[in-house]
């Protein structure tokens, strides 16, 4: 048990600048996100770009390459949110049984599609599982510019997924952060269903 601790404080100690600034402002744009604050999309710009350049020095190449879609997306989702408050339309809305059941279709599909070629092109040492948590990420951030209820579920989910993967990729500071990510995205889902039943 103490060298696990040891192990820990040493991964902490080691930790680079590029993943403390990732982890600080990811953290600030979770939780503005959370709170409905249209500033969580240009500080999530700066903390993709950090990440991009992190998963792909530890060879997670699903993970860096979804790190140039979330950058697409906070760009969208900001100019989508500013539009959306404009226009005083319903802040919230609730994803039907069937986009559900599609989107879940997407995360099977892009995983499978994306495990295969980095099992087959990179060198990574968890191709599916990286395939399977950028697949999840990839659907729960659209619902979120859209501003869909759901998002919060799909983003409970995955950031418990990634919480080991990031464990066994030595990036001890991420892992706590996507743990601190899971409680604030069930925070962000009762706060938004909260938000909807009002409008409702």
């Amino acid at each position: 048990m103490q060298d696990f601790f040891q192990q820990i404080a040493s991964q902490f100690a080691q930790t680079t600048w590029l993943e403390w600034l990732g982890t600080l402002t990811g953290f600030l744009c979770v939780y503005l996100a959370a709170r409905q604050h249209i500033w969580n999309w240009p500080i999530s710009i700066i903390s993709v770009s950090s990440y991009a350049i992190l998963f792909y020095g530890t060879r997670l190449y699903g993970d860096a390459v979804l790190q140039f879609y979330f950058l697409c997306t906070a760009v969208y989702g900001w100019y989508y949110w500013l539009k959306r408050k404009e226009e005083k339309k319903k802040p919230i809305v609730k994803a039907s049984k069937l986009e559900l059941l599609l989107s879940i279709l997407a995360v099977l599909l892009l995983t499978g599609i994306l495990g295969y070629f980095l099992d087959s092109q990179t060198n990574s040492d968890v191709p599916y599982i990286d395939a399977f948590c950028t697949a999840m990420s990839f659907v729960a951030q659209f619902l979120m510019t859209r501003k869909v209820l759901q998002n919060w579920l799909l983003w409970v989910f995955v950031d418990i997924c990634y919480i080991p993967l990031y464990i066994h990729k030595e990036l001890m500071l991420t892992a706590v952060l996507y743990f601190v990510f899971t409680i604030i995205a069930w925070n962000g889902y009762r706060d938004w269903r909260k938000t909807y039943q009002n409008f409702a």
